[in-house]
């Protein structure tokens, strides 16, 4: 089933001239992949959340379609280094694709991390295509919560 954009022509004179030029519009629109921003990330990459938690950072990565055994995390000087790879399955000659948004390749997402990060506690899960990647805070970088007293 294909979802279909619905644009009322008959609120003016001018609208069907707007439709026909968003419709050519949509003829040239290419899948937005988000910038990448690290030194060795290419365009077409993962997107990553970073959450940070009382005791630790949290960095989740939607990887859909990737085996974890494609999958390579390194920590090395600071940085988080993600790799990984998604194979697609060659099409037959007989088939013919009309529009492709998903990606395909490899890729590799790098983050500095913060100098509180404890790189011996890392842990990394990877569950129905979601890699989550805690990253515990040393003591001395947790928020210490300081009680006034008073006199």
């Amino acid at each position: 089933m294909a979802l279909v954009r619905w644009y009322d022509r008959d609120l003016e004179p001018t609208s069907t001239f707007d439709w026909l030029q968003r419709q050519i519009n949509e003829l040239f629109d290419f899948p937005r992949i988000p910038e990448s921003r690290g030194l060795f990330d290419r365009r077409v990459s993962p997107a990553i959340d970073v959450i940070e938690h009382a005791d630790r950072f949290t960095v989740e990565c939607d990887l859909p379609g990737i085996s974890q055994k494609d999958i390579d995390i390194s920590i090395a000087s600071g940085v988080l280094t993600i790799k990984g790879e998604k194979k697609v399955e060659k099409q037959s000659e007989n088939t013919k694709v009309y529009r492709k948004e998903t990606w395909e390749g490899s890729f590799q997402r790098t983050l500095s991390l913060p100098t509180g990060v404890d790189s011996d506690k890392v842990e990394a899960t990877f569950n129905n295509g979601v890699l989550k990647i805690s990253l515990p805070k040393r003591e001395e970088a947790k928020t210490k919560r300081i009680e006034l007293k008073t006199k």
